[in-house]
Protein backbone atom coordinates (compact mmCIF):
# COMPACT_ATOMS: atom_id res chain seq x y z
CA UNK A 1 0.00 0.00 0.00
CA UNK A 2 2.79 2.13 0.73
CA UNK A 3 4.20 2.13 -2.76
CA UNK A 4 0.56 2.82 -4.13
CA UNK A 5 -0.14 6.03 -1.45
CA UNK A 6 4.01 7.31 -2.90
CA UNK A 7 3.13 7.25 -6.26
CA UNK A 8 -0.30 9.49 -5.41
CA UNK A 9 2.05 12.09 -3.52
CA UNK A 10 3.42 14.02 -6.16
CA UNK A 11 -0.46 14.11 -7.66
CA UNK A 12 -2.22 15.39 -4.58
CA UNK A 13 0.94 17.64 -3.85
CA UNK A 14 0.09 19.67 -7.38
CA UNK A 15 -3.22 19.58 -6.32
CA UNK A 16 -2.49 20.80 -2.89
CA UNK A 17 0.07 23.96 -4.64
CA UNK A 18 -2.74 24.90 -6.50
CA UNK A 19 -5.66 25.95 -3.62
CA UNK A 20 -2.34 27.07 -2.03
CA UNK A 21 -1.32 29.44 -5.08
CA UNK A 22 -5.12 30.48 -5.44
CA UNK A 23 -5.70 31.48 -1.56
CA UNK A 24 -2.05 33.01 -1.84
CA UNK A 25 -3.87 35.76 -4.39
CA UNK A 26 -0.54 34.97 -6.42
CA UNK A 27 -2.86 33.80 -9.17
CA UNK A 28 -6.87 35.41 -9.14
CA UNK A 29 -9.74 32.98 -8.62
CA UNK A 30 -10.89 34.27 -12.64
CA UNK A 31 -7.15 33.62 -13.99
CA UNK A 32 -7.73 29.97 -13.18
CA UNK A 33 -10.59 29.57 -15.29
CA UNK A 34 -8.35 30.54 -18.13
CA UNK A 35 -5.56 27.93 -17.04
CA UNK A 36 -8.21 25.38 -16.95
CA UNK A 37 -9.88 25.90 -20.45
CA UNK A 38 -6.13 25.92 -21.77
CA UNK A 39 -6.06 22.48 -20.36
CA UNK A 40 -8.92 21.04 -21.92
CA UNK A 41 -8.93 22.90 -25.25
CA UNK A 42 -5.58 22.18 -26.43
CA UNK A 43 -2.79 20.33 -23.74
CA UNK A 44 -5.20 17.21 -23.26
CA UNK A 45 -6.25 16.74 -27.00
CA UNK A 46 -2.59 17.28 -27.60
CA UNK A 47 -1.85 14.63 -25.22
CA UNK A 48 -4.35 11.94 -26.45
CA UNK A 49 -3.37 12.31 -30.10
CA UNK A 50 0.31 11.57 -29.47
CA UNK A 51 -0.81 8.83 -26.96
CA UNK A 52 -2.21 7.12 -29.53
CA UNK A 53 -0.19 7.51 -32.05
CA UNK A 54 2.49 5.80 -29.79
CA UNK A 55 0.01 3.11 -28.69
CA UNK A 56 1.19 -0.09 -29.53
CA UNK A 57 -1.91 -1.83 -28.60
CA UNK A 58 -3.79 -5.33 -30.12
CA UNK A 59 -7.62 -4.96 -30.34
CA UNK A 60 -8.47 -7.99 -28.78
CA UNK A 61 -6.25 -6.91 -25.49
CA UNK A 62 -8.11 -4.18 -25.04
CA UNK A 63 -11.63 -5.43 -26.00
CA UNK A 64 -12.43 -6.86 -22.82
CA UNK A 65 -11.69 -3.19 -20.95
CA UNK A 66 -13.61 -1.54 -23.17
CA UNK A 67 -16.90 -3.69 -22.54
CA UNK A 68 -15.65 -3.75 -18.60
CA UNK A 69 -15.89 -0.21 -18.81
CA UNK A 70 -18.82 0.62 -20.77
CA UNK A 71 -21.02 -1.91 -18.56
CA UNK A 72 -20.07 -0.30 -15.65
CA UNK A 73 -21.04 3.10 -16.71
CA UNK A 74 -24.37 1.98 -18.06
CA UNK A 75 -24.86 0.57 -14.82
CA UNK A 76 -24.28 3.31 -12.53
CA UNK A 77 -26.31 5.62 -14.77
CA UNK A 78 -28.85 3.46 -14.29
CA UNK A 79 -28.90 3.02 -10.59
CA UNK A 80 -28.67 6.79 -9.68
CA UNK A 81 -31.33 7.22 -11.74
CA UNK A 82 -33.43 5.02 -10.17
CA UNK A 83 -32.30 6.58 -6.81
CA UNK A 84 -34.24 9.80 -7.84
CA UNK A 85 -37.66 8.99 -6.14
CA UNK A 86 -35.73 7.55 -2.99
CA UNK A 87 -33.87 10.61 -2.81
CA UNK A 88 -36.58 13.02 -3.28
CA UNK A 89 -39.08 10.88 -0.56
CA UNK A 90 -36.23 10.98 1.74
CA UNK A 91 -34.18 14.01 1.25
CA UNK A 92 -36.70 16.60 -0.68
CA UNK A 93 -33.89 16.46 -3.30
CA UNK A 94 -35.03 18.77 -5.90
CA UNK A 95 -34.74 17.80 -9.79
CA UNK A 96 -31.61 20.55 -10.47
CA UNK A 97 -30.07 19.03 -6.74
CA UNK A 98 -30.48 15.47 -8.16
CA UNK A 99 -29.02 16.61 -11.75
CA UNK A 100 -26.12 17.13 -9.94
CA UNK A 101 -25.88 14.09 -7.74
CA UNK A 102 -26.61 12.36 -11.20
CA UNK A 103 -23.37 14.42 -12.93
CA UNK A 104 -21.00 13.76 -9.59
CA UNK A 105 -21.83 10.26 -9.61
CA UNK A 106 -20.96 9.03 -12.88
CA UNK A 107 -18.43 11.64 -14.27
CA UNK A 108 -14.77 11.28 -13.98
CA UNK A 109 -11.77 13.11 -13.33
CA UNK A 110 -9.29 11.49 -16.29
CA UNK A 111 -6.85 13.95 -15.40
CA UNK A 112 -6.22 12.36 -12.79
CA UNK A 113 -6.32 8.98 -13.81
CA UNK A 114 -3.92 9.80 -16.57
CA UNK A 115 -1.29 11.08 -14.22
CA UNK A 116 -2.06 8.12 -12.12
CA UNK A 117 -1.42 5.64 -14.88
CA UNK A 118 1.28 7.45 -16.40
CA UNK A 119 3.52 7.48 -12.64
CA UNK A 120 2.36 3.90 -12.58
CA UNK A 121 2.88 2.27 -15.81
CA UNK A 122 4.17 4.80 -18.54
CA UNK A 123 3.21 5.16 -21.99
CA UNK A 124 1.39 2.03 -22.36
CA UNK A 125 -0.60 2.78 -20.05
CA UNK A 126 -1.72 6.08 -20.84
CA UNK A 127 -2.50 4.56 -24.28
CA UNK A 128 -4.42 2.03 -22.40
CA UNK A 129 -6.57 4.73 -20.65
CA UNK A 130 -7.05 6.83 -24.01
CA UNK A 131 -9.51 3.88 -24.56
CA UNK A 132 -11.46 5.00 -21.68
CA UNK A 133 -11.54 8.29 -22.84
CA UNK A 134 -13.14 6.63 -25.77
CA UNK A 135 -15.43 4.90 -23.93
CA UNK A 136 -16.62 6.92 -21.54
CA UNK A 137 -16.80 10.01 -22.79
CA UNK A 138 -19.32 10.56 -25.32
CA UNK A 139 -21.90 8.24 -23.45
CA UNK A 140 -21.38 10.23 -20.26
CA UNK A 141 -21.86 13.34 -22.11
CA UNK A 142 -25.23 12.09 -23.65
CA UNK A 143 -26.80 11.20 -20.75
CA UNK A 144 -25.91 13.65 -18.55
CA UNK A 145 -27.03 16.43 -20.67
CA UNK A 146 -30.44 14.37 -20.96
CA UNK A 147 -30.86 13.95 -17.50
CA UNK A 148 -30.09 17.99 -16.92
CA UNK A 149 -32.66 18.83 -19.95
CA UNK A 150 -35.30 16.34 -18.21
CA UNK A 151 -35.04 17.41 -14.19
CA UNK A 152 -33.05 21.08 -14.30
CA UNK A 153 -35.82 22.55 -16.77
CA UNK A 154 -33.53 25.60 -17.65
CA UNK A 155 -32.57 24.44 -21.35
CA UNK A 156 -33.87 21.90 -23.23
CA UNK A 157 -31.65 19.45 -24.94
CA UNK A 158 -32.76 18.89 -28.51
CA UNK A 159 -30.93 16.42 -30.18
CA UNK A 160 -28.84 18.80 -32.29
CA UNK A 161 -27.71 20.17 -29.22
CA UNK A 162 -26.34 17.52 -27.27
CA UNK A 163 -24.42 15.76 -31.07
CA UNK A 164 -22.99 19.15 -31.70
CA UNK A 165 -21.89 19.38 -28.16
CA UNK A 166 -20.69 16.01 -28.76
CA UNK A 167 -18.68 16.83 -31.52
CA UNK A 168 -17.03 20.14 -30.29
CA UNK A 169 -15.57 18.10 -27.36
CA UNK A 170 -11.71 18.38 -27.72
CA UNK A 171 -11.27 15.28 -26.14
CA UNK A 172 -13.16 13.52 -28.63
CA UNK A 173 -11.36 15.47 -31.49
CA UNK A 174 -7.74 14.20 -29.94
CA UNK A 175 -9.13 10.66 -29.69
CA UNK A 176 -10.60 10.95 -33.50
CA UNK A 177 -7.41 12.63 -35.08
CA UNK A 178 -4.85 9.96 -32.97
CA UNK A 179 -7.08 6.83 -33.75
CA UNK A 180 -7.34 8.27 -37.88
CA UNK A 181 -3.79 8.70 -37.46
CA UNK A 182 -2.87 5.56 -36.09
CA UNK A 183 -5.06 3.88 -38.43
CA UNK A 184 -3.86 5.32 -41.87
CA UNK A 185 -0.07 5.14 -40.58
CA UNK A 186 0.39 8.50 -41.71
CA UNK A 187 3.15 10.33 -39.71
CA UNK A 188 3.20 13.97 -38.90
CA UNK A 189 5.61 16.28 -40.08
CA UNK A 190 8.30 16.30 -36.83
CA UNK A 191 7.90 19.94 -35.91
CA UNK A 192 3.78 19.16 -35.86
CA UNK A 193 4.19 16.26 -33.71
CA UNK A 194 7.18 17.59 -31.59
CA UNK A 195 4.84 20.63 -31.13
CA UNK A 196 1.86 18.07 -29.68
CA UNK A 197 4.55 16.19 -27.42
CA UNK A 198 5.93 19.43 -25.69
CA UNK A 199 1.79 21.01 -25.48
CA UNK A 200 1.28 17.21 -23.59
CA UNK A 201 4.08 16.98 -21.28
CA UNK A 202 2.50 19.96 -19.61
CA UNK A 203 -1.35 18.53 -19.46
CA UNK A 204 -1.15 16.52 -16.54
CA UNK A 205 0.95 19.03 -14.13
CA UNK A 206 -1.25 21.80 -15.34
CA UNK A 207 -4.83 20.51 -15.07
CA UNK A 208 -3.74 19.19 -11.35
CA UNK A 209 -2.51 23.13 -10.57
CA UNK A 210 -5.83 23.95 -11.61
CA UNK A 211 -8.05 21.37 -10.27
CA UNK A 212 -6.28 22.43 -6.81
CA UNK A 213 -7.58 25.85 -7.47
CA UNK A 214 -11.22 25.27 -7.73
CA UNK A 215 -11.47 23.16 -4.39
CA UNK A 216 -13.66 25.01 -2.54
CA UNK A 217 -14.29 25.44 1.78
CA UNK A 218 -16.84 27.48 1.33
CA UNK A 219 -19.05 25.10 -0.54
CA UNK A 220 -17.95 21.77 1.69
CA UNK A 221 -18.94 24.26 4.40
CA UNK A 222 -22.15 23.53 3.04
CA UNK A 223 -22.26 20.29 2.17
CA UNK A 224 -24.88 17.48 3.24
CA UNK A 225 -26.15 14.63 2.72
CA UNK A 226 -26.18 14.79 -1.14
CA UNK A 227 -22.79 15.10 -1.24
CA UNK A 228 -21.74 11.93 0.62
CA UNK A 229 -24.25 9.92 -1.24
CA UNK A 230 -22.13 11.00 -4.37
CA UNK A 231 -19.17 10.71 -3.27
CA UNK A 232 -19.94 7.50 -2.12
CA UNK A 233 -21.31 6.33 -5.39
CA UNK A 234 -18.56 8.22 -7.22
CA UNK A 235 -15.61 6.07 -5.05
CA UNK A 236 -16.77 3.28 -3.34
CA UNK A 237 -19.88 1.33 -5.13
CA UNK A 238 -18.11 2.53 -8.92
CA UNK A 239 -15.15 0.74 -8.24
CA UNK A 240 -17.19 -2.41 -6.72
CA UNK A 241 -18.64 -2.58 -10.58
CA UNK A 242 -15.41 -2.25 -11.88
CA UNK A 243 -14.16 -5.26 -10.53
CA UNK A 244 -17.59 -7.05 -10.79
CA UNK A 245 -17.51 -6.34 -14.64
CA UNK A 246 -13.65 -6.82 -15.03
CA UNK A 247 -13.96 -10.37 -13.65
CA UNK A 248 -16.80 -10.98 -15.33
CA UNK A 249 -15.01 -9.90 -19.18
CA UNK A 250 -12.06 -11.25 -18.41
CA UNK A 251 -10.00 -7.98 -17.72
CA UNK A 252 -6.67 -9.17 -15.72
CA UNK A 253 -3.02 -7.91 -15.36
CA UNK A 254 -2.19 -4.13 -15.71
CA UNK A 255 -5.21 -3.90 -17.54
CA UNK A 256 -7.25 -4.63 -14.36
CA UNK A 257 -5.52 -2.16 -12.08
CA UNK A 258 -6.14 0.30 -14.72
CA UNK A 259 -9.79 0.19 -15.30
CA UNK A 260 -9.95 0.19 -11.47
CA UNK A 261 -8.27 3.49 -11.44
CA UNK A 262 -10.09 4.60 -13.82
CA UNK A 263 -13.29 4.09 -12.10
CA UNK A 264 -12.10 5.10 -8.31
CA UNK A 265 -10.89 8.97 -9.43
CA UNK A 266 -13.03 11.87 -8.16
CA UNK A 267 -16.12 13.37 -10.38
CA UNK A 268 -15.14 15.52 -13.31
CA UNK A 269 -14.66 19.50 -12.64
CA UNK A 270 -16.02 20.52 -16.16
CA UNK A 271 -19.84 19.44 -15.21
CA UNK A 272 -19.93 22.70 -12.78
CA UNK A 273 -20.50 24.75 -15.93
CA UNK A 274 -22.97 22.32 -17.33
CA UNK A 275 -24.75 22.70 -14.35
CA UNK A 276 -24.65 26.56 -13.66
CA UNK A 277 -25.91 26.51 -17.55
CA UNK A 278 -28.11 24.02 -17.87
CA UNK A 279 -29.96 24.62 -14.14
CA UNK A 280 -28.45 22.12 -12.03
CA UNK A 281 -27.15 23.14 -8.58
CA UNK A 282 -23.99 24.54 -9.29
CA UNK A 283 -22.74 25.15 -6.09
CA UNK A 284 -24.05 21.53 -4.70
CA UNK A 285 -21.47 20.38 -7.58
CA UNK A 286 -18.42 22.46 -5.90
CA UNK A 287 -19.00 21.22 -3.00
CA UNK A 288 -19.52 17.31 -3.95
CA UNK A 289 -16.28 17.61 -6.32
CA UNK A 290 -14.02 19.51 -3.93
CA UNK A 291 -15.09 16.55 -1.06
CA UNK A 292 -14.27 13.89 -3.44
CA UNK A 293 -11.07 15.12 -4.49
CA UNK A 294 -9.73 15.42 -0.79
CA UNK A 295 -11.40 11.73 0.36
CA UNK A 296 -10.24 10.52 -2.99
CA UNK A 297 -6.09 11.02 -0.98
CA UNK A 298 -7.20 8.49 0.83
CA UNK A 299 -9.10 6.22 -1.07
CA UNK A 300 -7.42 5.88 -4.41
CA UNK A 301 -4.07 4.50 -2.82
CA UNK A 302 -6.71 1.79 -0.94
CA UNK A 303 -8.20 0.41 -3.95
CA UNK A 304 -5.22 0.33 -5.99
CA UNK A 305 -3.40 -2.25 -3.70
CA UNK A 306 -6.14 -3.69 -2.73
CA UNK A 307 -6.29 -4.29 -6.61
CA UNK A 308 -2.49 -4.84 -7.19
CA UNK A 309 -3.27 -7.44 -4.15
CA UNK A 310 -6.32 -8.95 -6.24
CA UNK A 311 -4.48 -10.04 -9.23
CA UNK A 312 -1.03 -11.24 -7.39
Amino acid sequence: MLSSFNSLVPIFTLIALGFILRKSGLIKNDQWRGVELICFWLLFPALLITTLVNAELSVGELAPFAMALFAMIVAMTLIVWLARKPLSNMWNVKGPAFTTIFQTSTRWHGFIAFAIVDDLFGAKGLAILAIAFIVIVPYINVVNIMVLATYAGKEKASFKKVAVTIIKNPLIIGITIGIILKLSNFELPEPIFTTLELLGRGALGISLLALGAGISWIALKKSGKEVIFASIMRLIVTPVFAVGFGLAFGVSGDIFIILIIAASVPTAVNGYILARTMGGDAELYAATSSAQVIISFFSLPLIIWLATKFIT
